[in-house]
């Protein structure tokens, strides 16, 4: 595409987000103005203005993806052109298929792998593909019973490989590398998975179909949806997610082009600029970077190299954590890496738009304290006499925008399946998508501010050395007992319940107006054992709600 081109998109975008924006700042300001603006409401606005960037990005993200998902024939060939250019046949090249493992239980990573291999071998592709297991596993139990489970594993696939590093220098991202300075061959690309990613046979071929006819491409980043969930926390979440994620990655492909997204795996990457290029040294402090995956595309779109997201979701799946507590920790871990990005952001050698990816993650987890401070400056606002002359419809319709705003990828991905008929059957119907979309809403909607207020606590603590670490991750289906949660989520509730009362004791209206974000703040204990509870789990499988198009079709 040429550059004019480029620009004149990337402006069009830039001028609906400004726009967006605007009428946000504009609505908050026509609510607060009456009576004038206080010092603690001022605080408010500026906690609020700060998250409005990352709103309205949000909400224009939504509304091109949406325009592309429901106007265009094919909306993944719309915005990546490579894909109207691949060639049939078995690939030219050879590609390694990388699995970083640490601490795993194998009995549930490796069948997927053998179907993998197995499809690949039915198509007569097997050839132009080698497996590699990357351990990064160190206790010596779970090191004899990884070794002990591959072990068969090899014997059946004779071209799949097995590395074991004794150091864990650079976590996967030094895994990554240290197999492309030791062990790569002739392999011009390869393809990262995670412990818990399963691809078909298909969705890889395509993506080094797509790297064969475009060799200017880096990274191609395939969506990745969730694996079909028994229990009901990431069954809820991972339904808005993916509706979510096909609009955002649709509206922000369409932009973004050659400065897309990488997320560390389910991704093809070209191996010899990845290695030249992706190096992750120590940063000023001598701490690794964690969030490693974003600064690898920006280092190599700085290098002059494409980076592309291919906005499809078939054949492409991951498993996600299975109760609150272990969502809650995943969140803390990308947040410290998130924040490390701080540190990038003065480095020369990275493009402006590379800057704005770096700055877009770190919204993505700074808008939390900010918004937790306003929460709690409303309810102090509200107990001290401030706010008597803010009109509440005003103010409830500046509310309503943000909420929009922030929820607009999710609710562009629910019209898309509720207008094309064909998108809607996947998933049982209109009617059985409409039940799993309003029961997702309601769950985030008691979620969503519970999370909000832990990654706040956290960031508000990562200054002062608190961590959570890079530390293996609990994939298993488990219940959450009450004693647990009450001890994770006790602070939680307890500001949950003193923001409650500060809004009560003020006025019904203002009650009514803040229980959407405080009710799931009192709620969080039940919330977070409920949301485990097996019996639960099994009453929404029953009846399906929010079944994934894998499920309903016995697929994954």
């Amino acid at each position: 595409m040429p550059d004019e081109s480029r620009l004149l998109r990337r402006a069009v975008f830039g001028a609906l987000v400004t726009l967006i924006a605007a009428l946000l700042a504009w609505l908050l300001l026509r609510a607060l103005l009456p009576g004038g603006i206080s010092a603690i409401e001022a605080l408010i606005l500026a906690c609020i203005a700060l998250t409005t960037p990352w709103a309205a990005l949000s909400a224009a993200n939504s509304l091109v993806g949406l325009a592309i998902l429901l106007g265009a024939r094919d909306p993944p060939a719309a915005v990546l052109p490579a894909l109207s250019r691949i060639k049939s046949g078995p690939p030219r090249n050879t590609t390694a298929l990388l699995v970083c493992l640490r601490n795993e239980d194998m009995g549930a990573v490796l069948p997927p792998l053998a179907r993998l291999l197995e499809g690949l071998s039915a198509v007569g592709a097997a050839d132009r593909f080698r497996l590699w297991l990357l351990s990064d596993t160190l206790d010596p139990a779970a090191v004899a019973a990884e070794e002990s489970a591959i072990r068969p594993f090899l014997a059946a696939h004779p071209t799949a490989r097995y590395r074991r590093r004794v150091q864990n220098t650079g976590f996967k991202a030094g895994n990554v590398m240290d197999f492309l300075d030791h062990h790569l061959t002739e392999e011009a690309y390869f393809l990262t998975l995670d412990a818990d990613s399963v691809m078909t046979p298909a969705a890889v071929l395509r993506l080094v179909a797509i790297m064969e006819a475009e060799p200017k491409l880096a990274i191609v980043q395939q969506l990745i949806v969730g694996r079909t969930a028994t229990a009901a926390f990431p069954r809820l979440f991972q339904f808005g997610m993916r509706a979510g994620m096909r609009a955002w990655a649709t509206g922000q492909a369409w932009w973004q082009m050659d400065a897309g997204p990488y997320w560390g795996h389910n991704a093809i990457l070209r191996a010899a600029p990845f290695r030249d290029h992706a190096k992750l040294e120590a940063l000023p402090d001598g701490s690794r970077i964690l969030s490693h995956d974003m600064v690898e595309s920006v280092r190599l779109q700085a290098a002059g190299w494409a980076v592309r997201c291919l906005p499809a979701e078939d054949g492409s799946l991951e498993a996600n954590p299975p109760a609150m507590p272990e969502f809650l920790r995943r969140d803390e871990r990308w947040g410290a890496g998130n924040m490390q990005y701080f540190h990038l952001l003065r480095l020369p050698a990275f493009t402006a738009l590379g800057r704005l990816q770096l700055v877009q993650a770190i919204l993505l987890f700074l808008g939390a304290p900010l918004y937790a401070l306003a929460l709690a400056l409303a309810a102090v606002n509200a107990v001290t006499g401030g706010g008597a002359d803010t009109p509440m419809g005003a103010l409830a319709l500046a509310v309503l925008a943000h909420w929009l705003c922030y929820f607009a990828p999710k609710l562009a991905g629910y019209a898309q399946a509720l207008v094309q008929r064909q998108v809607a059957e996947t998933y049982g119907g209109r009617a059985a998508f409409a039940r799993g979309a309003l029961t997702e809403i309601l769950f985030m909607q008691l979620f969503e501010p519970l999370s909000t207020l832990n990654k706040a606590i956290f960031l508000a603590a990562l200054p002062f050395g608190a961590r959570t670490g890079w530390l293996p991750q609990n994939r298993a289906d488990r219940g959450v007992a009450w004693a647990d949660a009450a001890r994770l989520l006790w602070p939680h509730t307890l500001l949950g319940l003193a923001a409650t009362a500060a809004f009560a004791a003020t006025s019904a209206t203002a009650l009514a107006m803040a229980l959407p974000f405080t009710l799931g703040l009192v709620m969080a204990i039940p919330l977070c054992v409920l949301s485990a509870d097996p019996g639960v789990s099994a009453w929404l499988r029953r009846r399906r709600i929010a079944a994934t198009p894998e499920e309903l079709a016995g697929t994954a």
